[in-house]
């Protein structure tokens, strides 16, 4: 390193953009149903448990159940309800996603996701220009790499 001209390395964030192709929505959609299914699974789970906990209480406690034994059949079925409640978010969510993705124009350019890289700075740099990369890909090939690298 010639020390009349000191170098650093900073971390940046860089931007990765896709280029919307046939094969690049069908992995998406593919993506976006299998997690829409496991959340389905987990939903039916989670009413399985609920039953399986509520039985189990009613179950071991006195004919007719008492206040205490009422009280714990309403906490489990507002724990479940509570967790039922945060799925059916995620899975509307993944819902609008897919629809969104099945609206995307080909050849658009979309944000995908954002990664950290490092890069060397030295005195007369212009930061600001060498912080703003994005790479673009094209079915997962890099097809540019845009800014001040």
């Amino acid at each position: 390193m010639d020390v009349s001209n000191p170098q650093l390395l900073l971390k940046r964030v860089v931007n990765v953009k896709v280029i919307v192709t046939p094969l690049w929505k069908e992995e998406v959609q593919q993506q976006l149903q299998a997690n829409i299914n496991q959340l389905d699974q987990q939903l039916q789970q989670l009413d399985i448990e609920g039953q399986r906990a509520i039985a189990a209480i009613q179950k071991q406690s006195l004919q007719p159940p008492g206040p205490q034994t009422l009280q714990q059949i309403d906490n489990i079925q507002l724990q479940v309800n509570q967790k039922k409640s945060e799925l059916l978010e995620q899975k509307n969510q993944l819902l609008q996603n897919l629809q969104q993705v099945q609206f995307l124009e080909l050849d658009q350019e979309v944000n995908q996701f954002q990664m950290e890289g490092f890069f060397r700075v030295e005195r007369g740099d212009n930061l600001i220009s060498k912080m703003q990369v994005e790479i673009v890909l094209r079915d997962g090939v890099i097809e540019d790499i845009r800014g001040d690298i």
